[in-house]
């Protein structure tokens, strides 16, 4: 490890005017790059006292040896030289969205004397138009097929038309009318070019004219008594209509857009982005990267978009840019890609409408994407045993913890408050043994929670442990072992966990380790995970331990208190509901129990009912018209007031509103 002081520049060396700087390993690796609008208070910031820097920066400046900065013009040019430099570098200390451009296009050679429709990989090259990208080749195959018979332009490979230009006969494709056959003359270049032009309206959006004209032809043969052509025409548009069939509307307006969605976590962030052309969705792709440094949500969406247009064909930037946040540097992003398209880009946080709707959908297809990348990551048996060593060599543990239990508290304004135990073994949960409980303890106080649970649990333990005392002749007992002899199925509580860990730092840890203590649990593991920094706590130590960012063992404890956190937040949120819906509906008279609970079971939620219509309320199983307008009159008069969810920090207009 270096001192950053060793190799601090000089003061008044570095230049206040904006630039991009390097960060050096002793192998003189680039490790990092940065832009800065001015570099001196920038490159300043790196060098001041290592314990005022974020962990994963201190670990940068302490792993680099040298730093150096080209000074440029003007921030887009800063911007510009930032992405071209962290693409050529690969530094392992910047965020690395990994989009090797691999997904696949549908690309027409408009600069060939023929031009061809096929599949294409990779950067984008002049004299190719572009349309996707697709998630998969074979649904470009398969739509290309399909549009072929209504606009029969070349697709075959270079090698295959001079064939057979040479041999004076078409290909299959020629003899099935799946191609107009400009290699043996049947259609001039002017014509074929007609047909690509064709093609390429309407994969430009542009159909409704084409769909139109060829059901007039159909009408027109058919009264004309010419049913194999008016047959033929049916088929055209039925080709057309299946293509279009698999092309959602999404916006009527026919606006050409790209929607990015986010998910992120302090080690991951998962990106989705839909290709919206003429309204219609064109395309998808999305990619799973890891955090390497401190960036906040707005360099991640920045990071993103040069990601994503970075070598990008004019005809490849939309006009629009649809994001959940603005960019870091939103005017240099937006004069960069305005510069590259030839025309204005539009980068903007959408609002209200359809634009909203599908940037939710978007955000839904990130936080799927982000689930399979986590489930294939943790059915991994290497990383899940590489995981397990770690934590064992982190918390100097006798042996790898193969049963670890995760604790987390949840409440509402210190009410209602519950905590959920999640189980892992092996490294994959056990959701048969999850528990949740009741806390009994009145008060905002998570640590006094964390102490009663903790106790609760240990003690069934203890009674557990009890049960398998040694009978009269020296034999064990058979039911009053771990297993339930009826079910087969563990008793509950019956087993120790190698490791206990806690949602929270040092206050949780010292008051579980205070319950453990007091109960005579002096062989199981205890930590503590910090959200903030993501930093393992141990009992009675003043300073964490820091797992590295890319360590297996940080991702597993990471993901159990993530499954902690949710399992407690569904319980606290299932008894908040029930708790509001008797509050508000009990003076009704007439509504008991059974039909409050029809009520919850056909709306979910206080707020659904609130919304809903008294017709609608009256539907429900039970609910008559007077009872329905009792309910809607009790729940309009009702104003919840404001409240904050201290296990997430949010602040709710409507208590009644999920939490996250």
């Amino acid at each position: 490890m270096a001192d950053p002081a060793s190799y601090r520049p000089k003061p008044g060396e570095i230049p206040v005017e904006p630039g991009v700087y390097r960060f050096r390993d002793a192998e003189r690796r680039v490790i990092y790059v940065g832009k800065a609008k001015s570099l001196r208070p920038r490159l300043s910031s790196y060098f001041q006292d290592v314990t005022n820097l974020h962990p994963r920066t201190q670990q940068m400046v302490t792993s680099a040896s040298s730093v150096e900065w080209t000074v440029v013009t003007t921030e887009v040019e800063a911007l510009a030289l930032e992405y071209s430099w962290i693409k050529e570098y690969d530094p392992r200390f910047n965020v690395k969205y990994r989009d090797d451009k691999s997904y696949p296009w549908l690309a027409v050679t408009v600069g060939e004397d023929f031009p061809r429709v096929t599949v294409m990989r990779g950067a984008q090259r002049k004299g190719v138009r572009y349309f996707g990208p697709y998630g998969h080749a074979w649904a470009i195959r398969d739509t290309v097929d399909t549009l072929l018979r209504v606009f029969p332009m070349r697709s075959c490979s270079a090698g295959v038309f001079r064939r057979a230009k040479a041999i004076g006969r078409p290909c299959l494709l020629g003899d099935i009318g799946k191609c107009a056959a400009p290699c043996v003359g049947r259609v001039s270049p002017d014509e074929h070019r007609e047909i690509v032009g064709d093609f390429l309206s309407f994969m430009g959006g542009r159909t409704g004219g084409f769909t139109r004209r060829i059901e007039t032809d159909m009408l027109a043969a058919s009264e004309s008594q010419e049913y194999e052509l008016a047959a033929k025409y049916r088929d055209d548009l039925g080709a057309l209509n299946r293509v279009l069939e698999k092309q959602t509307v999404v916006f009527g307006d026919g606006t050409d857009a790209d929607v990015l969605g986010f998910v992120d976590d302090p080690l991951e962030v998962a990106v989705q982005i839909f290709s919206v052309r003429g309204g219609r969705i064109r395309g998808q792709r999305g990619w799973v990267a890891d955090k390497a440094d401190e960036a906040g949500f707005p360099e991640l969406v920045q990071r993103a978009l040069m990601t994503l247009y970075e070598g990008a064909a004019p005809t490849g930037i939309p006009r629009q840019v649809l994001v959940p946040a603005l960019p870091a540097d939103h005017e240099a992003v937006s004069d960069l890609l305005t510069e590259r398209r030839g025309g204005p880009v539009r980068i903007r946080v959408p609002q209200r409408g359809d634009k909203v709707a599908l940037m939710a959908t978007v955000e839904q297809n990130a936080k799927q994407s982000m689930a399979r990348h986590k489930m294939q990551r943790s059915g991994d048996l290497t990383a899940r045993s590489k995981a397990l060593e770690e934590i064992q060599e982190a918390l100097d543990l006798p042996a790898a913890p193969l049963r670890i239990e995760c604790y987390d508290i949840s409440n509402l304004q210190g009410t209602e408050i519950v905590a959920s135990m999640v189980v892992f073994e092996d490294g994959l949960p056990r959701k048969a043994e999850y528990r949740r409980f009741t806390v009994r303890h009145e008060g905002q106080n998570d640590v006094a929670a964390m102490h009663e649970v903790i106790t609760r649990r240990f003690e069934r333990l203890i009674k557990a442990r009890a049960e398998l005392a040694q009978s009269e002749d020296g034999e064990r007992d058979p039911e009053s072992g771990p297993i339930d002899p009826e079910t087969g199925r563990p008793k509950r509580f019956a087993y120790a966990p190698a490791l206990v860990v806690v949602d929270g730092g040092p206050p949780q840890v010292a008051a579980a380790h205070q319950a453990m203590t007091a109960l005579g649990i002096t062989d199981v593991a205890l930590v503590g995970l910090a959200k903030r920094l993501e930093e393992v706590w141990l009992p009675e130590d003043e300073d964490p331990v820091i797992l590295p960012r890319t360590s297996e063992g940080l991702y597993l404890l990471q993901r159990l208190r993530d499954e902690a956190h949710r399992f407690a937040i569904s319980h606290h949120r299932g008894r908040r509901s029930k708790s509001m819906v008797d509050s508000l509906l009990d003076p009704i008279p007439g509504l008991g129990p059974t039909r409050r609970k029809a009520l919850m079971k056909q709306f979910g939620s206080v707020k659904k009912m609130r919304a809903a219509t008294v017709e609608e309320l009256a539907e429900v199983s039970g609910i008559g018209r007077s009872t329905a307008e009792s309910i809607a009159a009790a729940l309009e008069t009702s104003r919840p007031e404001p409240a904050v969810n201290t296990a997430t920090g949010e602040i709710y207009d409507d208590p009644s509103q999920e939490d996250t």
